[in-house]
């Protein structure tokens, strides 16, 4: 570990984070803007137009992916971790300061970056309740521009949370605990626009990472949560698999779990159905 303090309660809401940032400058969280959207510009422009006071803003698909120009590993495979430990001490991430993660599409970027962080070891992160919404929403204040904050020192250790591939999601799937994240319908193989092959993998559950929220994006009430999963099929202490897309709706997945109290460390398949479909021997249910 890297020597911070015990794993967080994973969400934080508005109130509580705005507490933390009026206290002692050595225990304010750092703020991470993770503001991303499927097949859309990247959200540095959003940022840069308003965002959290001090919050460094980190891109999803060149900080919390890598880049393979084989397409190996999904659309949004793992980072190299010498380019994820850059863009996080660049935002300011510290081994002796509490983060939080947040954006304005319902968690599911915050929590790609809440996963990467406590699979490398920095177990003292959070996601913001409700994301930028919920901030804005309190009447709490927000400012535009850049921020540079200064430098972190963290120094990430990989392999602290369970990542698995194909060939694991397989045997999850087989035993009936591999979580769908994606949008019921993309599951049934419906209205596929994403990926080139419609279905999903064999023997996996539908839980939809989209479902878990509300209309305005806060997480429902944990015993709704608990009822959703349940009704998949997965009970508190389940050991767990989740995959989605591309690896960002099966973190968000992962979160719920452990915001339910199911498990604190889901196994994820990160590359998930683009990296299942790379490979033509590999079934396919619809």
């Amino acid at each position: 570990m890297d020597g911070s303090t015990p794993s967080r309660r994973p969400l934080v809401g508005v109130e509580e984070l705005r507490t933390a940032l009026a206290g002692p400058e050595e225990s304010r969280p750092v703020l991470l803007d993770v503001r991303y959207r499927l097949g859309g510009p990247p959200g540095r422009s959003e940022y840069e137009r308003a965002h959290l006071p001090g919050a460094a803003f980190v891109d999803l698909d060149t900080a919390l992916a890598g880049i393979r120009p084989d397409g190996a590993g999904g659309r949004h495979p793992m980072p190299d971790p010498a380019a994820f430990t850059a863009a996080m001490r660049a935002a300011g991430v510290r081994t002796d300061r509490p983060v939080v993660a947040y954006d304005d599409w319902c968690g599911l970027p915050a929590s790609r970056a809440w996963w990467l962080l406590r699979y490398y070891g920095k177990d003292d992160v959070q996601v913001l309740d409700g994301g930028l919404a919920a901030w804005a929403g309190a009447g709490l204040p927000t400012e535009s521009g850049p921020v540079e904050p200064p430098r972190g020192d963290l120094t990430p250790t990989p392999g602290l949370r369970r990542l698995i591939d194909a060939e694991g999601a397989d045997r999850y799937a087989a035993r009936g605990t591999l979580l769908d994240a994606r949008p019921a319908a993309r599951f049934r193989g419906e209205n596929e626009t994403v990926d080139p092959v419609a279905g999903h993998i064999p023997g996996a559950r539908s839980v939809p990472a989209l479902e878990t929220v509300d209309r305005d994006g806060r997480f429902l009430p944990e015993g709704e949560l608990v009822a959703r999963l349940r009704a998949a099929g997965v009970e508190p202490g389940t050991d767990v698999g989740v995959y989605c897309g591309s690896g960002v709706q099966a973190t968000h997945l992962a979160l719920v779990l452990a915001v339910a109290g199911v498990t604190d460390d889901a196994a994820v398949y990160v590359g998930s159905w683009s990296d299942w479909i790379t490979d033509v021997s590999r079934p396919v249910e619809v």
